[in-house]
């Protein structure tokens, strides 16, 4: 009996032990992709805005944070990463959340997505997504997330594949208190290693719900080309016609 209570001791040692471990690493890993500025004016009002990249490195010790704080099995986290990364977009956007903590006049910045962009090889890149609170009136705090493209829309190609780094740009108007000032992020993406994310049953899901909204993409445009090709291939013959009757006149 003895010695299955020390046994039993000894494991819940190192659950926790791991459990910390965990906790750190994701404490680490956010202080390493969270960027933070703060303004104030002379009447004492601030604005302090956050910002975290959703890193792969960030995004696993999120997972893995979780997954040791509820002792999940294997298969418990493989689903629940599946579905974290569903709901964050990791596979088809480059997520950022923005934090707001307004101590001053309300900012009011709709439509949202003219107001942030982030820049990717000197190409400034629009919202896809993002949460539509901040279209709302702002006192106090706000965060939510905000969905940038992550493949060129032509080419498919990863937008991020040789890139060193990307900006993120927040127009200085949307707070009095910053009006006229620079609000920017950077974050040196060469460092971090989006492919941890895509292995093991839940990325190939993933993979998979992706190239299938790609396949339902280029089907339409087959559909569209094919469509106009016919149209083409019907004003070909006709003028061909005609001409054969003008030839015989």
């Amino acid at each position: 009996m003895l010695r299955l209570m020390r046994l039993g001791f000894a494991v819940l040692v190192m659950t926790l032990l791991a459990s910390c471990a965990g906790a750190s690493t994701f404490t680490d890993a956010m202080a390493r992709w969270t960027r933070s500025v703060k303004y104030t004016n002379k009447l004492g009002s601030s604005l302090e805005v956050r910002a975290t990249y959703y890193s792969a490195e960030y995004v696993e010790a999120m997972i893995q944070a979780e997954a040791d704080k509820n002792m999940w099995t294997k298969d418990e986290l493989e689903n629940f990463k599946y579905t974290f990364l569903k709901n964050v977009r990791v596979g088809e956007t480059i997520p950022i959340r923005i934090e707001f903590e307004n101590l001053g006049p309300s900012m009011r910045m709709a439509p949202f997505d003219e107001q942030v962009s982030l820049v990717i090889n000197g190409k400034s890149y629009r919202p896809v997504d993002y949460d539509p609170r901040f279209n709302f009136k702002l006192q106090g705090k706000r965060d939510g997330l905000v969905f940038f493209p992550r493949y060129d829309q032509k080419t498919n190609k990863d937008l991020l594949e040789g890139v060193r780094s990307v900006r993120l740009v927040i127009n200085g108007g949307v707070s009095p208190i910053t009006e006229g000032k620079k609000i920017d992020f950077i974050w040196d993406v060469d460092k971090d290693n989006p492919s941890r994310l895509f292995q093991g049953r839940a990325a190939a899901k993933l993979e998979a719900d992706r190239l299938i909204k790609r396949l339902e993409v280029l089907s339409k445009e087959k559909r569209e080309l094919e469509s106009r090709l016919s149209e083409l291939s019907g004003e070909i013959e006709s003028v061909n016609r005609r001409l054969e009757e003008l030839s015989k006149q």
